[in-house]
């Protein structure tokens, strides 16, 4: 992705957050302060949406839930893109709330695209081959 370079004031309590975040994590401040932005960004536009680490970087998840996105867009493209179908699967979260994950995607679906793929991988088969202690027993 093409860069531009800006010259940037920055409270002292924000960059020494930046700084000790970019400490923890292994990487330079110029990285963590740039996916500090661009997650601030993706939020400003669709609201309802937040970030959260997990096993596999930092993922869009739906606010208020353990949902991550990618996970209700996986659901929505396995039952043919049907919004009813998709409220029935998830009637406990509010009508703002798949909304808000069929909004993200909307606005940044190779991205979710990406963790679908990355996920759809992991079959039955594939997880009890890579862990078998995990496997069910198999008579």
């Amino acid at each position: 992705m093409p860069t531009v370079q800006k010259s940037l004031r920055i409270p002292d309590e924000i960059a020494k957050a930046i700084e000790e975040a970019a400490e923890t994590s292994g990487r330079d401040f110029s990285t963590v302060a740039n996916e500090l932005i661009a997650e601030a960004v993706k939020m400003r536009r669709c609201p309802g949406i937040l970030f959260a680490d997990g096993p596999s970087g930092r993922r869009a998840r739906i606010t208020g839930t353990g949902l991550d996105v990618w996970e209700v867009i996986a659901t929505y493209q396995g039952i043919e893109r049907d919004v009813e179908r998709l409220h029935r699967a998830y009637h406990w979260l509010s009508e703002a709330q798949l909304r808000a994950a069929l909004g993200y995607y909307a606005a940044y679906p190779e991205e979710i695209d990406r963790q679908v793929a990355r996920n759809a991988v992991w079959t039955q088969d594939r997880l009890a081959e890579r862990y078998p202690s995990l496997a069910a027993e198999r008579s």
